[in-house]
């Protein structure tokens, strides 16, 4: 269903060149196929070998044998100027949660050039039949299981309910697919809105405007569905009012091969445990905000589980890895036997790739002209915060073209070019409502635009 921006970002008060002007900066939310080996994967770097990097890696299509319930390889890659992380994930088939998590220390939108990002392209798939979709709402990850491919799994990153529009959890299954579908605008939707100043239509029609994308697949529960965005920056949050989420790209791959009346398991399960390879593994992640106070029950309940393993396979487990994992909750499958690598080595020895130059999609920004409308949004001492701005701005759906440009001691962001004033006063309002900001609108420099 549909989101405002606003409910993808947490609000900084933070010291502006504008008076009382307050504004929000920290995005959060309010708002190769198959497996390496453990002796490939952990390999010791020397310093005669330079190893080739690959431009591309396995995002979404894995083989999945019998048996086997881990899939994918962690890989890196360098940060170049004007890369941000949500960038670096849509192109490699990730979540804003996935990117975010795993670099913790890397700023997700002002990264600095050389900066090097891991990428957790490796996967437990869920504790579920590998039967139709499996969507599991502790990663914000789906599973697709092709019926007539046993051996293989598609996984996407995507976007869920927020919280008190909780995505409800159980067995349901596709009854109705819509390419370019309407959206009917939900009463509760409609009030939600009108609080904020904004009135909706009745129904949105296909359209950049539509929160729904391009496809649409109606679940067996009432008024929920699994759909596109034309805010794909939101995936990988809790940003909807109870729909999932999937990059255009990927929703369209979906619909295509989903069918009308496959299952559809909606779970959480933040701990995930796989046996690959001789070796044992745990994949942690921070229990949604729904079951935070079953936090320790489902702590309880996993260490049961790797004990029982344990004991099957008859192999020593660490104990103190263990709950150094399940602390920080990384999202990182980590091998957990004793003597086994942790993340730091598991980041070091990651598979390193190749810059592609641009990623998937990533905004470009049209150079201002002296016919054109924009807007002075803010005004900042501090240049990091004002590219922050900006390009949280380029990365809204549809964007709102900003730049960061310094002026005398401060720096501004300044949004455009617009080709129109009506154009301009609609961003001038998204602002607002997004944003919380009253931003300053400037005229051309040319007076023959209107």
């Amino acid at each position: 269903m549909y989101m405002t921006n606003q409910e993808k970002f947490s609000i900084d008060l933070l010291t502006v060149k504008k008076p009382a002007l307050p504004l929000i900066l920290t995005f959060g939310l309010a708002l190769l196929s198959g497996c390496q080996t453990l002796s490939s994967l952990f390999y010791e770097e020397t310093a005669t070998i330079e190893r080739p990097q690959p431009e591309t890696i396995a995002t979404h299509e894995f083989d999945l044998p019998d048996g086997e319930n881990m899939v994918g390889t962690i890989a890196a890659i360098d940060t170049r100027e004007n890369d941000a992380l949500p960038d670096i994930a849509r192109h490699f088939g990730l979540g804003y949660n996935d990117i975010s998590i795993a670099n913790s220390t890397v700023p997700p939108w002002t990264p600095a050039p050389g900066s090097r990002v891991l990428l957790p392209l490796q996967f437990i798939v869920p504790d579920s039949p590998h039967k139709g979709i499996a969507l599991n709402l502790a990663n914000m990850r789906l599973f697709y299981y092709p019926k007539k491919q046993p051996d293989k799994v598609y996984t996407y990153p995507v976007g869920i309910g927020r919280q008190g529009w909780n995505t409800p959890m159980g067995l349901t299954s596709i009854v109705a697919k819509d390419a370019n579908p309407s959206w009917h605008v939900p009463e509760s939707i409609h009030r939600e809105h009108a609080e904020k100043g904004d009135s909706l239509p009745t129904v949105v029609g296909a359209g950049p405007d539509n929160p729904l994308g391009l496809y649409a697949m109606r679940l067996g529960v009432p008024g929920y569905l699994i759909h596109g965005t034309n805010k794909p920056y939101g995936i990988g949050m809790q940003i909807s009012h109870g729909c999932v989420q999937l990059y255009p790209e990927d929703i369209e791959v979906l619909f295509k091969k989903a069918t009308v009346g496959m299952p559809v398991r909606i779970i959480h399960q933040p701990y995930l445990t796989a046996w690959h390879q001789d070796m044992l593994y745990l994949e942690a992640h921070e229990p949604l905000p729904k079951w935070a106070k079953d936090k320790g029950k489902l702590k309880k309940q996993v260490i049961k589980q790797l004990h029982e393993v344990s004991a099957q396979k008859s192999v020593a487990v660490d104990w103190e890895k263990v709950e150094r994992i399940l602390q920080r909750s990384d999202g990182i499958p980590t091998p957990i036997l004793m003597q086994s690598p942790d993340v730091a080595e598991i980041s070091a020895n990651a598979l390193q790739l190749k810059h592609p130059g641009r990623f998937y999609d990533q905004p470009v920004i049209e150079e201002l002209k002296d016919s054109d409308w924009s807007i002075l949004v803010a005004s900042f001492n501090d240049e990091t915060q004002a590219q922050q701005l900006a390009t949280m701005l380029n990365h809204q759906g549809p964007i709102i073209p900003a730049r960061k440009i310094q002026k005398n001691d401060a720096y501004q962001v300044i949004a455009g070019p617009f080709k129109s004033k009506s154009e301009m006063k609609a961003a001038v309002k998204r602002i607002k409502m997004d944003f919380e900001i009253d931003s300053e609108p400037l005229k051309p420099r040319l007076t023959s635009v209107n």
